[in-house]
Protein backbone atom coordinates (compact mmCIF):
# COMPACT_ATOMS: atom_id res chain seq x y z
CA UNK A 1 0.00 0.00 0.00
CA UNK A 2 2.75 2.48 0.57
CA UNK A 3 4.33 1.86 -2.60
CA UNK A 4 1.64 2.93 -4.52
CA UNK A 5 1.00 5.77 -2.07
CA UNK A 6 4.74 6.42 -3.38
CA UNK A 7 3.44 6.16 -6.96
CA UNK A 8 0.37 7.85 -6.62
CA UNK A 9 2.34 10.67 -4.90
CA UNK A 10 5.24 11.24 -7.50
CA UNK A 11 2.61 10.97 -10.57
CA UNK A 12 0.91 14.05 -9.02
CA UNK A 13 4.12 16.04 -8.70
CA UNK A 14 4.96 14.86 -12.57
CA UNK A 15 1.59 15.58 -13.53
CA UNK A 16 1.69 19.00 -11.98
CA UNK A 17 3.72 21.25 -14.63
CA UNK A 18 1.75 19.39 -17.00
CA UNK A 19 -1.29 20.90 -15.80
CA UNK A 20 -0.39 24.12 -15.44
CA UNK A 21 0.89 23.82 -18.97
CA UNK A 22 -2.32 23.03 -20.49
CA UNK A 23 -4.34 24.95 -18.59
CA UNK A 24 -2.55 27.71 -20.05
CA UNK A 25 -2.84 25.89 -23.56
CA UNK A 26 -6.23 25.27 -23.46
CA UNK A 27 -7.21 28.62 -22.71
CA UNK A 28 -4.91 29.53 -25.26
CA UNK A 29 -6.23 27.60 -28.02
CA UNK A 30 -9.93 28.40 -27.15
CA UNK A 31 -9.27 32.06 -28.80
CA UNK A 32 -7.62 30.28 -31.72
CA UNK A 33 -4.51 30.99 -30.69
CA UNK A 34 -2.66 27.59 -31.63
CA UNK A 35 0.74 28.56 -29.32
CA UNK A 36 3.61 26.04 -29.40
CA UNK A 37 5.93 28.45 -27.70
CA UNK A 38 4.25 26.51 -23.95
CA UNK A 39 7.57 25.00 -23.85
CA UNK A 40 9.25 28.22 -24.46
CA UNK A 41 7.01 30.20 -21.73
CA UNK A 42 7.52 27.60 -19.04
CA UNK A 43 11.39 27.74 -19.40
CA UNK A 44 11.34 31.66 -19.09
CA UNK A 45 8.95 31.65 -15.97
CA UNK A 46 11.07 29.26 -14.34
CA UNK A 47 14.17 31.26 -14.63
CA UNK A 48 12.69 34.19 -13.92
CA UNK A 49 11.51 33.34 -10.55
CA UNK A 50 14.84 31.46 -10.07
CA UNK A 51 16.31 35.14 -11.10
CA UNK A 52 14.03 36.81 -8.02
CA UNK A 53 14.52 33.89 -5.68
CA UNK A 54 18.00 33.67 -6.31
CA UNK A 55 18.59 37.90 -5.42
CA UNK A 56 16.39 37.91 -2.77
CA UNK A 57 17.93 34.62 -1.03
CA UNK A 58 22.14 36.09 -1.66
CA UNK A 59 21.17 39.42 -0.20
CA UNK A 60 18.76 38.56 2.84
CA UNK A 61 20.30 37.15 5.81
CA UNK A 62 16.98 35.68 6.88
CA UNK A 63 14.10 34.71 4.28
CA UNK A 64 10.92 35.45 5.03
CA UNK A 65 8.63 32.62 3.89
CA UNK A 66 5.94 34.88 2.76
CA UNK A 67 8.14 37.30 0.16
CA UNK A 68 10.50 33.75 -0.56
CA UNK A 69 6.95 32.89 -1.96
CA UNK A 70 5.83 36.48 -3.45
CA UNK A 71 9.46 37.15 -5.36
CA UNK A 72 9.50 34.28 -7.40
CA UNK A 73 5.90 34.17 -8.06
CA UNK A 74 5.51 37.92 -9.41
CA UNK A 75 8.78 37.58 -11.74
CA UNK A 76 7.58 34.31 -13.36
CA UNK A 77 4.70 35.32 -14.02
CA UNK A 78 6.15 39.15 -15.33
CA UNK A 79 8.36 36.73 -17.31
CA UNK A 80 5.56 34.79 -19.20
CA UNK A 81 3.50 37.87 -19.80
CA UNK A 82 6.51 39.31 -21.29
CA UNK A 83 7.09 36.36 -23.66
CA UNK A 84 3.64 36.19 -24.14
CA UNK A 85 2.93 39.55 -25.05
CA UNK A 86 6.00 39.50 -27.90
CA UNK A 87 3.92 36.29 -28.87
CA UNK A 88 0.23 38.06 -29.36
CA UNK A 89 1.99 40.91 -31.13
CA UNK A 90 3.60 39.08 -33.53
CA UNK A 91 0.53 36.68 -34.33
CA UNK A 92 -2.22 38.71 -33.03
CA UNK A 93 -1.07 42.58 -34.54
CA UNK A 94 1.08 41.47 -37.13
CA UNK A 95 -0.56 37.94 -38.17
CA UNK A 96 2.45 36.44 -38.17
CA UNK A 97 2.29 32.47 -38.58
CA UNK A 98 1.22 30.85 -35.58
CA UNK A 99 3.07 27.52 -35.68
CA UNK A 100 6.40 29.42 -36.98
CA UNK A 101 6.36 32.07 -33.97
CA UNK A 102 5.45 29.66 -31.60
CA UNK A 103 8.55 27.58 -32.18
CA UNK A 104 10.78 30.50 -32.32
CA UNK A 105 9.31 31.40 -28.77
CA UNK A 106 10.27 27.86 -27.36
CA UNK A 107 13.41 28.01 -28.79
CA UNK A 108 14.21 31.54 -27.25
CA UNK A 109 12.92 30.53 -24.44
CA UNK A 110 14.89 27.79 -23.92
CA UNK A 111 18.01 29.70 -24.65
CA UNK A 112 17.07 32.75 -22.30
CA UNK A 113 17.10 30.13 -19.56
CA UNK A 114 20.28 28.57 -20.33
CA UNK A 115 21.96 32.22 -20.53
CA UNK A 116 20.52 33.35 -17.58
CA UNK A 117 21.00 30.21 -15.56
CA UNK A 118 24.34 29.42 -16.91
CA UNK A 119 25.01 33.30 -15.90
CA UNK A 120 24.02 32.65 -12.63
CA UNK A 121 26.05 29.78 -11.81
CA UNK A 122 28.87 31.60 -12.89
CA UNK A 123 28.09 34.32 -10.81
CA UNK A 124 28.50 32.18 -7.72
CA UNK A 125 31.71 30.85 -8.91
CA UNK A 126 30.34 27.50 -8.13
CA UNK A 127 32.23 24.33 -8.93
CA UNK A 128 28.68 22.48 -9.63
CA UNK A 129 26.40 22.86 -13.01
CA UNK A 130 23.58 24.12 -11.17
CA UNK A 131 21.82 26.60 -9.15
CA UNK A 132 20.49 26.11 -5.69
CA UNK A 133 17.81 28.04 -4.47
CA UNK A 134 17.21 25.45 -1.11
CA UNK A 135 15.98 27.75 1.16
CA UNK A 136 13.56 29.55 -1.33
CA UNK A 137 12.24 25.84 -1.66
CA UNK A 138 11.73 24.94 1.50
CA UNK A 139 8.61 27.68 1.33
CA UNK A 140 7.22 26.20 -1.52
CA UNK A 141 7.32 23.24 0.03
CA UNK A 142 5.81 23.32 3.49
CA UNK A 143 3.12 20.83 3.85
CA UNK A 144 0.72 20.50 6.51
CA UNK A 145 2.34 18.84 10.01
CA UNK A 146 -0.63 16.27 10.41
CA UNK A 147 0.33 14.69 6.74
CA UNK A 148 2.37 12.08 7.96
CA UNK A 149 -0.30 11.26 10.50
CA UNK A 150 -2.32 10.01 8.39
CA UNK A 151 -0.22 7.17 6.65
CA UNK A 152 -0.83 6.35 3.04
CA UNK A 153 -3.87 8.97 2.81
CA UNK A 154 -1.80 11.63 4.34
CA UNK A 155 0.75 10.65 1.52
CA UNK A 156 -1.88 11.03 -1.35
CA UNK A 157 -3.88 13.87 -0.56
CA UNK A 158 -1.92 16.25 1.66
CA UNK A 159 2.05 15.90 1.36
CA UNK A 160 2.25 18.51 -1.39
CA UNK A 161 3.29 22.15 -1.40
CA UNK A 162 0.82 24.61 -2.48
CA UNK A 163 1.33 25.29 -5.92
CA UNK A 164 -0.15 21.52 -6.69
CA UNK A 165 -3.62 22.90 -5.43
CA UNK A 166 -3.13 25.75 -6.91
CA UNK A 167 -3.19 24.08 -10.52
CA UNK A 168 -6.26 22.29 -9.53
CA UNK A 169 -7.76 25.35 -8.26
CA UNK A 170 -6.87 26.99 -11.80
CA UNK A 171 -7.80 24.41 -13.82
CA UNK A 172 -11.58 24.11 -12.39
CA UNK A 173 -11.65 27.61 -12.16
CA UNK A 174 -10.79 28.03 -15.88
CA UNK A 175 -13.59 24.77 -16.71
CA UNK A 176 -15.98 26.93 -15.07
CA UNK A 177 -15.67 30.24 -16.98
CA UNK A 178 -15.51 28.69 -20.41
CA UNK A 179 -18.15 26.91 -19.91
CA UNK A 180 -20.39 29.05 -17.54
CA UNK A 181 -20.13 32.62 -18.10
CA UNK A 182 -20.59 35.10 -20.64
CA UNK A 183 -16.88 35.82 -21.15
CA UNK A 184 -16.26 32.28 -21.65
CA UNK A 185 -19.13 31.87 -24.45
CA UNK A 186 -17.53 35.09 -25.91
CA UNK A 187 -13.97 33.35 -25.67
CA UNK A 188 -15.71 30.01 -27.37
CA UNK A 189 -16.85 32.29 -29.98
CA UNK A 190 -13.52 33.91 -30.63
CA UNK A 191 -11.93 30.73 -31.34
CA UNK A 192 -14.77 28.62 -33.54
CA UNK A 193 -15.44 31.92 -36.14
CA UNK A 194 -13.79 35.41 -35.03
CA UNK A 195 -15.82 36.74 -37.92
CA UNK A 196 -19.34 36.32 -36.48
CA UNK A 197 -18.13 36.99 -33.09
CA UNK A 198 -16.74 40.37 -34.65
CA UNK A 199 -20.10 40.82 -36.30
CA UNK A 200 -21.47 40.71 -32.76
CA UNK A 201 -19.48 43.21 -31.04
CA UNK A 202 -16.80 41.57 -29.66
CA UNK A 203 -13.74 42.50 -29.66
CA UNK A 204 -11.82 39.30 -31.06
CA UNK A 205 -8.14 41.07 -30.65
CA UNK A 206 -8.82 41.81 -27.11
CA UNK A 207 -10.30 38.72 -26.36
CA UNK A 208 -7.54 36.36 -27.80
CA UNK A 209 -4.57 38.79 -26.27
CA UNK A 210 -5.86 38.21 -22.89
CA UNK A 211 -6.50 34.50 -23.22
CA UNK A 212 -3.29 33.98 -24.68
CA UNK A 213 -0.99 36.14 -21.98
CA UNK A 214 -3.54 34.32 -18.84
CA UNK A 215 -2.71 31.15 -20.93
CA UNK A 216 0.95 31.66 -21.23
CA UNK A 217 1.33 33.14 -17.08
CA UNK A 218 -0.52 29.89 -16.32
CA UNK A 219 2.31 27.93 -18.06
CA UNK A 220 4.96 29.81 -16.46
CA UNK A 221 4.10 28.73 -13.17
CA UNK A 222 4.26 25.27 -14.04
CA UNK A 223 8.09 26.05 -15.11
CA UNK A 224 8.42 27.45 -11.59
CA UNK A 225 7.13 24.41 -9.86
CA UNK A 226 9.32 22.28 -11.42
CA UNK A 227 11.96 23.94 -9.91
CA UNK A 228 11.05 25.17 -6.77
CA UNK A 229 9.06 22.19 -5.58
CA UNK A 230 9.30 19.27 -7.87
CA UNK A 231 13.60 19.86 -8.23
CA UNK A 232 13.70 21.14 -4.46
CA UNK A 233 15.15 24.57 -5.91
CA UNK A 234 17.33 23.09 -8.24
CA UNK A 235 18.29 24.52 -11.44
CA UNK A 236 20.25 22.70 -14.36
CA UNK A 237 20.44 23.95 -18.13
CA UNK A 238 18.27 22.06 -19.72
CA UNK A 239 16.47 20.00 -16.54
CA UNK A 240 13.42 20.53 -18.13
CA UNK A 241 13.25 17.96 -19.86
CA UNK A 242 10.23 17.14 -22.97
CA UNK A 243 7.65 18.62 -19.99
CA UNK A 244 6.52 21.60 -22.32
CA UNK A 245 5.82 19.34 -25.21
CA UNK A 246 3.81 16.78 -23.19
CA UNK A 247 1.86 19.46 -21.71
CA UNK A 248 0.37 20.53 -25.39
CA UNK A 249 -0.07 16.68 -25.82
CA UNK A 250 -2.25 16.66 -23.36
CA UNK A 251 -4.37 19.45 -24.45
CA UNK A 252 -5.04 17.22 -27.33
CA UNK A 253 -5.56 14.25 -24.75
CA UNK A 254 -8.14 15.88 -22.50
CA UNK A 255 -10.40 17.64 -25.98
CA UNK A 256 -9.36 20.75 -24.90
CA UNK A 257 -11.54 21.25 -21.19
CA UNK A 258 -9.85 22.12 -18.47
CA UNK A 259 -11.49 19.82 -15.90
CA UNK A 260 -10.48 16.45 -17.63
CA UNK A 261 -6.44 17.91 -17.84
CA UNK A 262 -6.79 17.10 -13.91
CA UNK A 263 -6.80 13.69 -14.01
CA UNK A 264 -5.45 13.20 -17.82
CA UNK A 265 -2.20 15.51 -16.46
CA UNK A 266 -1.44 12.81 -13.63
CA UNK A 267 -2.23 10.03 -15.83
CA UNK A 268 0.74 11.32 -18.40
CA UNK A 269 2.60 11.77 -14.67
CA UNK A 270 2.24 8.10 -14.09
CA UNK A 271 3.29 7.09 -17.28
CA UNK A 272 5.90 9.12 -17.36
CA UNK A 273 7.88 7.52 -14.44
CA UNK A 274 6.30 3.92 -14.84
CA UNK A 275 9.42 2.84 -15.89
CA UNK A 276 10.56 2.86 -12.40
CA UNK A 277 8.27 0.97 -10.46
CA UNK A 278 7.54 -1.83 -13.02
CA UNK A 279 10.81 -4.56 -13.22
CA UNK A 280 11.58 -5.08 -16.89
CA UNK A 281 14.71 -4.94 -18.98
CA UNK A 282 16.44 -1.99 -19.52
CA UNK A 283 15.99 -1.90 -23.47
CA UNK A 284 12.48 -2.16 -23.12
CA UNK A 285 12.25 1.08 -20.69
CA UNK A 286 12.70 3.52 -24.14
CA UNK A 287 9.16 1.97 -25.19
CA UNK A 288 7.59 2.23 -21.77
CA UNK A 289 8.59 6.14 -22.19
CA UNK A 290 7.27 6.32 -25.33
CA UNK A 291 3.33 5.61 -23.70
CA UNK A 292 2.61 9.18 -23.42
CA UNK A 293 2.92 9.84 -26.60
CA UNK A 294 1.31 6.70 -27.68
CA UNK A 295 -1.64 7.59 -25.97
CA UNK A 296 -1.75 10.89 -27.33
CA UNK A 297 -1.49 9.59 -30.85
CA UNK A 298 -4.51 6.90 -30.16
CA UNK A 299 -6.83 9.85 -28.97
CA UNK A 300 -5.98 11.92 -31.46
CA UNK A 301 -7.34 9.38 -34.33
CA UNK A 302 -10.05 8.56 -32.18
CA UNK A 303 -11.38 11.89 -31.81
CA UNK A 304 -10.64 12.84 -35.74
CA UNK A 305 -12.58 9.28 -36.88
CA UNK A 306 -15.93 9.96 -34.48
CA UNK A 307 -15.96 14.07 -35.33
CA UNK A 308 -17.92 14.70 -32.65
CA UNK A 309 -18.12 18.33 -32.73
CA UNK A 310 -17.52 19.30 -28.33
CA UNK A 311 -14.27 16.79 -28.81
CA UNK A 312 -12.70 18.70 -32.08
CA UNK A 313 -10.17 21.67 -31.89
CA UNK A 314 -11.34 25.33 -32.27
CA UNK A 315 -12.28 25.83 -36.04
CA UNK A 316 -10.20 28.81 -36.17
CA UNK A 317 -7.35 27.39 -34.17
CA UNK A 318 -4.20 28.53 -35.52
CA UNK A 319 -5.91 30.79 -38.25
CA UNK A 320 -4.84 34.67 -38.45
CA UNK A 321 -8.07 36.65 -38.00
CA UNK A 322 -8.38 39.45 -40.99
CA UNK A 323 -10.78 41.57 -40.55
CA UNK A 324 -10.77 43.11 -43.85
CA UNK A 325 -12.13 39.61 -44.91
CA UNK A 326 -14.84 39.60 -42.73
Amino acid sequence: MEMIAQFIYRSILQGTPLLYGATGEILTEKSGNLNLGIPGIMYVGAISGVIGGFFYQTNSDYIDPFLAVLIPLLCCLLGSLLVSLLYCFLTVTLRANQNVTGLAITTFGVGFGNFFGGSLIKILDSDVPYLALVKIAKAYKTTPDFASDLGPIGTIFFSYGFMVYLAIIIAVIASVVLKRTKVGLHLRAVGENPATADAAGINVNRYKYVATCLGGMIAGLGGLFYVMDYSNGIWSNNGFGDRGWLAIAIVIFVIWKPSLAIPGSYFFGALYILFNYINVPMTYIPIIQMLPYVVTIFVLVATSVRKKRENQPPQALGLSYFREER
